[in-house]
């Protein structure tokens, strides 16, 4: 058995038997490194070294959670959750008036994920502060959060791999288009939106049977533990209000300037500090609030981190590639559903489809071209592979991101209510339909 498929399998084992995850893809790591060839003690080694990888990104969730949770001191997004809370339970709330709002509700988080990809480029930024104060209004609804879930997984992924703008520009034109190019494949940068269509429009099928078929029903969640995490009893002042919108706008226009959620984050922190939202002693027990809210997410990155460089380190991928081609034979549809399946595989432990696309290209364009695909079927399948592991990776930003707002009472379960929903309506599809991309282009 290959290295990269018995860390990655055990790491889901383990994963879907509720072992913590940090735990899992510290152990799957360690595991894979030995089935590899490499001394345990050189895997540690390895491992450790590949952890620093991982560290800016966990500093960036510490100082998102602490902006989070100061933004929900000032009671700015408890305002439109007050109102829609009034409107389903006053006396004129109807079943009619009901379905419009959770289709609002629906459309304005999907809105706002697809403008986290490129109108304000912000990423999972939103999330924690959008999403828990809506939890209220989501129970009374009794709406199934893994349904909102599969909404934001969808905007995250979908949008960057359709539209080449903000994320999308980096991941068509300047991973994918670059790596294509530099490996041989003849094809213009325009084509990519296109070849990714098909996949994407595969999601887009998964989204609609994940609302309208597997999380339509009704769920109950605790409006204790929701109070309990958001209460709502504080009173709202319009001075606070406003420093809010100022702090936000500073925040969003930093970041965007810097390309850092450090920086924009403690930009946003500095106007709350001087609107006298925020107390200047107040900032350590915000600071250990955010850390509690997004520290453990951190830690997942960081260990996804060190994860990826001992399957580097094994060269288990390269091998895990070239044995599908044994099993192949002149089947091109085989061929096209071994090549994702690797991909799948690949991207799980890592989690980042912008990660893998170097690593996934320079095997895949040789092996699609050998297979003689065309070259828009080989960017299919190189683009596919590589989104295979946003979309329903336990270590992916598309699925962190959820579970951070989501969960934020604690009745959220980051595998089994984001990552398994987002696997089955996602990688699915997308395999699917990376196939018949790959045969029809």
């Amino acid at each position: 058995m290959n290295a990269v498929v018995i860390a990655v399998l055990l790491m889901v084992g383990l994963s879907l038997a509720r072992v913590n995850i940090v735990i899992a893809l510290v152990l799957s790591a360690l595991f894979g490194g030995v089935v590899g060839g490499l001394p345990l003690l050189e895997t540690v080694n390895v491992f450790t070294q590949g952890l620093g990888g991982g560290a800016a990104i966990a500093l960036n969730y510490a100082m998102l959670g602490a902006f989070a949770v100061t933004i929900s001191r000032s009671g700015i997004t408890d305002v439109l959750a007050n109102k829609v809370i009034t409107r389903i339970s006053g006396k004129n709330a109807t079943a009619g008036s009901t379905i419009w709002v959770k289709s609002i509700l629906f459309g304005v988080i999907l809105l706002a994920a697809i403008a986290s990809q490129n109108i304000v480029p912000v990423h999972i930024a939103f999330i924690p502060i959008l999403i828990p104060p809506l939890l209220h209004v989501m129970a009374q609804l009794k709406l199934d959060r893994r349904a909102v879930a599969c909404i934001l997984t969808f905007g995250l992924t979908s949008t960057y791999m359709l539209l080449p703008v903000g994320f999308g520009k980096i991941f068509l034109n300047t991973l994918l288009y670059t790596n294509l190019v530099d490996n041989g494949v003849s094809i213009q940068a325009d084509q990519l939106p296109l070849v990714m269509a098909i996949p994407v429009f595969g999601m887009f099928l998964g989204l609609l049977v994940a609302l309208f078929v597997t999380y339509r029903g009704k769920r109950e969640y605790s409006l204790d533990k929701i109070l309990e995490s958001e209460p709502e009893s504080h009173t709202i002042k319009t001075k606070h209000l406003w420093v809010a919108v100022i702090a936000i706008i500073s925040a969003l226009s930093t970041q965007l300037a810097t390309d850092s959620v450090i920086i924009g984050s403690l930009t946003g922190l500095v106007v709350f500090v001087i609107g006298g939202v925020l107390k200047v002693e107040e900032t350590q027990d915000v600071f250990t609030k955010g850390v509690y809210m997004m520290g453990l997410f951190g830690f997942i990155m960081i260990s996804a981190a060190g994860f990826a460089e001992v399957m580097k380190a094994t060269h288990a991928i390269d091998s895990l590639v070239l044995t599908t081609t044994d099993l192949v034979g002149d089947n091109k549809v085989l061929a096209a559903f071994l090549m994702l399946l690797t991909g799948l595989l690949v991207t799980m432990g890592i989690g980042s489809s912008f990660s893998t696309i170097p690593i996934i290209a320079s095997i895949y364009v040789p092996l699609a071209l050998g297979f003689g695909f065309s070259p828009m079927a080989t960017a299919a399948l190189v683009g596919a592979a590589a989104a295979l592991g946003d979309a329903g990776s336990p270590a992916s930003d598309s699925t962190l991101g959820p579970t951070s707002g989501l969960n934020a009472d604690g009745q959220h379960d980051h595998i089994w209510d984001s990552v398994v929903p987002t696997f089955l309506h996602y990688n699915i599809p997308l395999i699917i339909f990376g196939v018949i991309a790959a045969m029809v282009l």
